[in-house]
Parts: structure tokens; C-alpha cells; sequence
């Protein structure tokens, strides 16, 4: 029974100001139960300025992304990691950002490409495309008036064309200058730059200033010119392969002349380079510091710098830490770098473990592609993934990735337009099975079953951690 007094007050209250809401006794739940309550909600997005790369799986929100504008913002650094296993999408991802970011007028791209078929590599379409001639490193076709870039081009500065040399030096002797090995091609370099003013110089001025030192070189550390010849003479040995032996003819003279470093994308073809021999990291050092001098420039330019095939950069301590040097001076400058890897594991058990977790670091993007269970337990546990990620990763189909943007991570649908797509998929002829000869009901039926599996997943990562918040 109601007091009177608070009956009657009632009865003015509401007479003056309308009924009175009914009071409600609060609801105990658990969050997995209370989650049915609300309407459904997507996590935010990364703005509205960028290129466009897809839609979020689970909201159907266009996904825009874009280093430049989230860069000290949402973005530490502009660097960006691709992973995932071959015929997943990232040949794609990579080829469609790239054309996209060209749209805008003060992009410029460097692509070195390790892949191809039929004696191109597989950015040849896109450079046809745009009217661009690619840099086809190629030692067989190098003595035929092919493609040289020159260690010792004057557009490098003299300080950078000796830590060149020595980058060189030490990915092919697999270990670091000693002090004496190290002043013997000092001095050698001193002289030949100093004496060749009328032409570029060239390898072979330094290979042959090593095997016959001047005098002038051992009195100014008061040593015997004999001390000088030995101490150099493993250095001419190695400079010497690039003269003579199986990289002859892409290095060993003047820089060919119409290399346009101005061009809004520099296509370096490397297809022809054994992947696993030592040529590829010491052409990789040389293609880096021949770009960190002549390339990246104060001129407001936003670079991007894409490397396939990136373990053979960070698998070299010595090139790792040539590129890692790049990272941090061209972040000033504008300069996104791009890695693609096809497995974590690749470079992180390395021999260049310590220059690989710095890399790593500096990249706040990364996007993860299909991987067996355990690759993706052992990425998770790398790059801080949360475990719903984790779990969904071996899952994916191809053209869904997890996108960990400086920890927003969303589940990300890789869009192609029907002009890129021609351009994209150069490799039909080992893929006979890809989503590329299904018809397009297949393609979204297949989408819509990876939508809803991995949808299940994080409904019952949800589920369970709610349970354990319970317990608690």
C-alpha cells in the first residue's frame, strides 16, 4: 500500500508536468548476453582521405587508407609489412595501391621486381601502361649495351659511394671490414676520385688502385706499401666478380644514360637475378644507396619505395643495415617503404635477427594475407595480433587480409576494378584455379562463406572472453 502523501505529490507532478516515467529495476547480465541488446556497431575507420582498398568485412564500410595522411596522426611511421602465402593477393593489393597512389600528383614509386614470366617481370604491364621503360638488370644481356648502374656515379656523394663499396664488399665476404682491409680501400677510392675528373670512375679504377697502391698511400700512415697491397687484396678479389665474374656488365661502368629518375614510377626488373644467390643482396645494396642519393630529394615529393621478395634484403645484416639507415633519413623527406614477405619466420630466424626486429618495428602497418595455423600463431605472437585476428588468419580466402593499422585491426576485402584487373593478374598461366576464371556468383558466394566463418570465429572469441571476465 502506497503512502498517501507520496500518492497525492504523484498525482500534482504529473498533472503539472505530464506522466511520470516508470522506474525500472536495473538488469544483471553478462556481456556475451548483453550484446544481443544493442544494435550492431563497426569500429572506426581510418578516415576518408587516401585510396580506396576495399570494404571491412563485417560492416561493408569502404576501407581508405593511406600512409602520407595518417602519418603523425594515427601512424608512427609510414612503413608498411605485407605477408602472406603465394596466390593469396598480394601481388594484387600491391599493384592496384600502387596505380592508385599515382592518381595524385605528388606520388612517386620505385618498384624493385624480383618475379616474372616470359622474360619480363611481372610490373611490366603496369610500366607498358604508363609509358615507362623498365630497369632490366640482366648480367647475360649487360655486355650488350644492356642496362649499368655505376657505384661510383658523381651523383653519389663520396661518402656514400665508399659505404657502398663497402656494403658491397662485406654481403659478398658474408662478414664485416677489418680495420686494415677497410683503409686500403679508403685510400684507394681517395685516389681514384680524385684523379679521374674527365669521365666517371669506375670499379675497375678501384680494383687495379688495390692491386698496385701508390706510395703516397703508405707514407700517409707511415706503413710499408707491401702491408698495403696484402691488406687490400681480398677486396680486389671480391670488387673483382663484379668486373669480370657473373655480375659483369651491370656495375662495371658509367651509368647508362636516359635513367629517368623523374618519371612518377622506376620500375627496377631484377626477374633475371638468381633469388637465392649472393647477387641479390649485393644488387639490392646497390640499388638502395644509388636511390638513397640520387633519388629521394626535399622537393615535397611523397615516395614510396615497394621491395618484393624483401627477405633478401633483411636476411643480410649488412644490406638491413643499409635499408634501415633509408627508413629512418627518408621518413623526413616523405618516403613510405614497402616489404613484402611470404613468411615471418623467413627473416625474424634469420642470420639478421637483430636488423629484422628493427625493420619490423618501424613498420605500424601490416597486412596479413592466409597462413597455415602455426605461421599465424607465430606472426600473431611477432607483431602483437589479438588472438580473434590470430585465429581468423588461416581462414581467409583469397583477397581478404587482417589489417593491423598501428593496432586498428580490421578484416579487409581487396577490391579490383575490371580496367586494373588485366593489368593485376600476369600470372594466369600457373593459377588455373584462381578466383579469376570463376564466375562472379561463385566469387561472391565464396566471400560470403569466409564473411560468416569469420564472423563465427569472432563472435565466439567474443564469447569466451566474456566467460573468462565472468569467472573473474
Amino acid at each position: 500500500m502506497r503512502d498517501p502523501l507520496s500518492a497525492l505529490s504523484d498525482a500534482f507532478t504529473s498533472f503539472l508536468f505530464g506522466k511520470v516515467e516508470t522506474t525500472r529495476l536495473p538488469v544483471r547480465t553478462s556481456t556475451g548476453q548483453a550484446q544481443a541488446v544493442y544494435l550492431p556497431t563497426a569500429a572506426p575507420g581510418l578516415g576518408d582521405s587516401g585510396v580506396i582498398i576495399g570494404r571491412e568485412v563485417y560492416s561493408g564500410k569502404g576501407y581508405i587508407y593511406d600512409p602520407f595522411q595518417l602519418y603523425g596522426q594515427q601512424l608512427p611511421a609510414p612503413h608498411w609489412l605485407v605477408l602472406g602465402e603465394s596466390g593469396n593477393g598480394k601481388s594484387a593489393l600491391e599493384k592496384t595501391y600502387v596505380l592508385r597512389q599515382l592518381r595524385f600528383r605528388d606520388r612517386q614509386v620505385v618498384v624493385l621486381d624480383a618475379q616474372g614470366e616470359d622474360g619480363v617481370g611481372e610490373w611490366n604491364l603496369i610500366a607498358q601502361e604508363l609509358g615507362i621503360t623498365p630497369i632490366r638488370l640482366d648480367p647475360t644481356a649487360a655486355l650488350n649495351g644492356g642496362i649499368r648502374l655505376n657505384p661510383l656515379d658523381p651523383s653519389i656523394t663520396t661518402t656514400g659511394q665508399l659505404a657502398l663499396l663497402r656494403t658491397i664488399i662485406e654481403v659478398a665476404m658474408g662478414h664485416g671490414l677489418d680495420e686494415r682491409s677497410g683503409f686500403a680501400l679508403k685510400v684507394a677510392h681517395a685516389y681514384v676520385t680524385a684523379t679521374n675528373t674527365d669521365r666517371q670512375p669506375v670499379l675497375m679504377d678501384i680494383v687495379e688502385q688495390l692491386r698496385h697502391p701508390k706510395p703516397e698511400s703508405a707514407e700517409a700512415m707511415n706503413v710499408d706499401i707491401d702491408d698495403v697491397r696484402a691488406w687490400g687484396l681480398d677486396v680486389a678479389l671480391v670488387l673483382d666478380r663484379l668486373v669480370d665474374g657473373d655480375l659483369r656488365g651491370m656495375f662495371d661502368g658509367p651509368t647508362t644514360v636516359g635513367i629517368d629518375l623523374d618519371a612518377p614510377l622506376i620500375v627496377f626488373d631484377l626477374s633475371h637475378i638468381d633469388r637465392n644467390s649472393i647477387a641479390m643482396p649485393i644488387l639490392m645494396a646497390i640499388v638502395g644507396v644509388w636511390l638513397e642519393h640520387t633519388w629521394i630529394r626535399p622537393d615535397r615529393k611523397k615516395r614510396i619505395f615497394l621491395v618484393e621478395e624483401a627477405w633478401h634484403i633483411i636476411n643480410s645484416p649488412f644490406v638491413a643495415q643499409l635499408f634501415q639507415r633509408l627508413l629512418k633519413f627518408g621518413r623526413r623527406l616523405g618516403l613510405s617503404f614497402v616489404a613484402v614477405v611470404h613468411h615471418l619466420s623467413d627473416v625474424v630466424d634469420g642470420a639478421a635477427a637483430k636488423e629484422a626486429a628493427a625493420i619490423l618495428k618501424m613498420a605500424s602497418t601490416r597486412t596479413i594475407y592466409a597462413q597455415k595455423s602455426d605461421e599465424a600463431r607465430a606472426t600473431g605472437r611477432v607483431i602483437g595480433l589479438p588472438r580473434w585476428a590470430v585465429e581468423i588468419i588461416p581462414t581467409l580466402t583469397p583477397g581478404i587480409a587482417v589489417w593491423d593499422v598501428n593496432g586498428n585491426v580490421q578484416v579487409v576485402k581487396h577490391l579490383i576494378t575490371e580496367a586494373e584487373r588485366p593489368l593485376v593478374f600476369t600470372d594466369r598461366a600457373m593459377t588455373e584455379g584462381s578466383t579469376d576464371d570463376l564466375l562472379p556468383e561463385d566469387i561472391r558466394a565464396a566471400e560470403l562463406e569466409a564473411e560468416q566463418r569469420a564472423a563465427r570465429i569472432e563472435h565466439q572469441q567474443r564469447m569466451n572472453e566474456s566467460s573468462e571476465s565472468t569467472v573473474a
